[in-house]
């Protein structure tokens, strides 16, 4: 039997918001980072397949950013805390990830604000008694 699901357009936009939504306050909250990384995992594969083609836009483009920023840092943090020693290296990397995420992550959820979310229709097949 096949039935119809709606999908709102508010909730592909605050799924198309999340990722950026989470990943700013990880990266404002520094003892929220670590558990970020694991979490957003989880975050960015369930939208990953949403059915609007906006939204797994959002989710790959602030992912894309998280990460490289993230993987950016496991490369060249050692040498930046090197530079500055103590927790100024900690604090100058922490700096430069919020420089990267924040502001472009704010962008991004003003961006998909100003898009036109429609409801979708998804037909889905269930099984019949």
């Amino acid at each position: 039997m096949i039935t119809d699901r709606t999908v709102s357009g508010r909730s592909a936009l605050f799924a198309a918001r999340l990722f950026n939504i989470a990943s700013i306050i990880a990266t404002i909250i520094a003892p929220l980072l670590m558990l970020w990384i694991a979490a957003s995992i989880f975050t960015y594969a369930s939208i990953a397949h949403h059915p609007n083609p906006r939204t797994v836009y959002y989710n790959r483009i602030s992912g894309y950013r998280f990460y490289g920023v993230a993987g950016a840092m496991v490369v060249a943090g050692q040498p930046i805390y090197g530079l500055f020693g103590n927790w100024h290296g900690l604090v100058a990397i922490w700096v430069i990830m919020m420089l990267v995420v924040v502001p472009a992550g704010l962008w991004d959820i003003y961006r998909a604000g100003r898009e036109n979310w429609q409801d979708i229709t998804l037909e889905t097949e269930t099984e019949s008694e």
